[in-house]
């Protein structure tokens, strides 16, 4: 038996803004800006439209459940806590690694996409050619942007969740106010013609709406940031849940309206040329070129908001699996000063600057592996949530779900589903390069489990996890 590994403790100091800037931001990140065209030309305008509210409605399910245990357990690290109580030692430590490999894909996914979207403001500046990857050339300027761009949100992570906080609800009300700019814009000016197709028939109008949907629940990663910085949150435990879903609903809403301005602004044929389809609708909203590049900015600030949101997310993951002895325990120092985890931020400061090395083709097999991590995540916490349920339906539930246990089992199931497209015979199945990342970090996370497992033992788990679940509320009189 050994002493605890951190002596020390996170502070509550997120307000409700903080905390809605935060998920909101996480989950409409930059995809938006590069794949709105490609959305509209597979499903039609409507179809888009359709599938981002259907599969909005399956996110908002599943994060139903995750609104109800993060009220009733707000303590750092949120899946591995609530698989932990519901599911037991070896599945809480499977679920938590899983999903850390979705918030370390996107931290890294980011430092890659920061380059590849800094060339649409300034074409040419890649230079030095350092190697060739899945044949695109690697350049050493873009390199290093992404290298700088990492540096960069791992110091303001280091110094302190209030900074973090500070720039998030910055740079998302920047993307807001752009955002607004070109939907009202896009009102007055779009031609209802331009939206034909409203609907893709080639495949079928449900085929072109699946070619989305399969997409949708990938967009919407990064309101389960919110349970992962649950002891950082200082707000009522009811509160945590509504502020969970509202993200989502905000969510839905953003990713419907820019795919209406996008087919109100752009017509088949200028989607067709587009590369960048929502920064083209927004300079045809205003008939400037300066527009279109404020829309890009508004992009690189989704990076930013999605960056600094996963940043937290995955540091407060791995800090959690090492307080409670399932990772070695120097992850889980927290800073005496700023209170940060702050070994754990330099590890994922360390693989997202290692991942513009491997170029542009890294975008695609870290959204992918990371993807199905994270839906596997999902998949844990939909069971914990029936578990829970069944095995102490007394438990304070805070925020409570209504017809929980419908919800609960539907959420199962969608899960489920999510996960069965990442396999071989989905046509979005893994390629061997992605189920090498995929397997490769779940196999380091085997070592490292069974090492801290032998060096502290399953007893130092129990202690360390039952301290904060016994029953004894850790913010007494809230």
């Amino acid at each position: 038996m050994t002493d605890s590994p951190s002596g020390t403790q996170l502070t509550r100091v997120l307000a409700r803004k903080d905390v809605l800037a935060l998920a909101f931001g996480a989950m409409i990140g930059w995809g938006w800006i590069v794949l709105t065209g490609s959305w509209i030309q597979s499903a039609g305008s409507l179809g888009a439209i359709a599938a981002f509210i259907l599969g909005g409605i399956a996110i908002v399910l599943v994060g139903l459940t995750y609104a109800e245990l993060a009220s009733a357990m707000p303590q750092v690290g949120g899946e591995h806590v609530y698989s932990y109580r519901a599911l037991g030692h070896f599945a809480s430590f499977f679920c938590t690694w899983a999903i850390a490999l979705g918030y370390v894909s996107v931290v890294a996914f980011e430092a890659v996409a920061l380059p590849t979207v800094v060339e649409h403001l300034f074409p040419g500046y890649a230079v030095g050619q350092l190697w060739t990857i899945a044949g695109w050339d690697v350049q050493a300027t873009w390199v290093a942007v992404g290298v700088a761009g990492s540096l960069a949100m791992m110091a303001i992570n280091y110094v302190g969740i209030r900074t973090a906080a500070l720039v998030q609800k910055v740079v998302t009300l920047l993307i807001l106010v752009v955002g607004v700019m070109f939907i009202t814009g896009a009102l007055f000016e779009g031609e209802r013609a331009t939206m034909e197709p409203l609907f893709n028939t080639s495949e079928g109008v449900m085929g072109g709406i699946m070619m989305v949907l399969i997409m949708v629940p990938f967009m919407f990663v990064g309101f389960d940031v919110i349970p992962q910085a649950a002891e950082e949150i200082n707000l009522p435990f009811r509160e945590i849940g509504r502020v969970l879903m509202i993200s989502v609903i905000l969510a839905v809403f953003w990713y419907a309206l820019i795919i209406l301005g996008t087919s109100l602004m752009l017509d088949a044929e200028a989607l067709g040329a587009s590369s960048l389809a929502v920064p083209d609708a927004m300079q045809a909203v205003f008939q400037a070129p300066w527009a279109g590049n404020l829309m890009v900015l508004a992009g690189i600030a989704g990076i930013i908001t999605s960056w600094n949101a996963f940043y937290v997310g995955g540091s407060r993951a791995i800090y959690a699996l090492a307080h409670s002895g399932m990772l070695p325990a120097f992850l889980a120092k927290l800073h005496p000063k700023h209170r940060t985890p702050t070994n754990a931020i330099l590890l994922m400061g360390l693989l997202s600057c290692i991942a513009p090395f491997f170029g542009r083709p890294a975008l695609v097999w870290l959204v992918v592996a990371g993807g199905l991590g994270i839906v596997i995540a999902y998949l844990f916490v939909s069971l914990s949530f029936v578990v829970l349920r069944i095995k102490e339906p007394g438990m304070a539930r805070p925020f409570k779900v209504r017809q929980g246990m419908t919800v609960g089992v539907v959420a199962v199931l969608l899960s489920l589903g999510l996960i069965a497209l990442y396999l071989p015979g989905s046509p979005s199945a893994l390629a061997p390069v992605e189920w090498t990342l995929f397997l490769g970090w779940m196999g380091l996370g085997l070592v490292l489990y069974g090492w801290s497992r032998a060096r502290y033992g399953v007893a130092f788990s129990d202690k360390m996890m039952y301290r904060e679940l016994a029953g004894a509320d850790p913010y007494p009189g809230r």
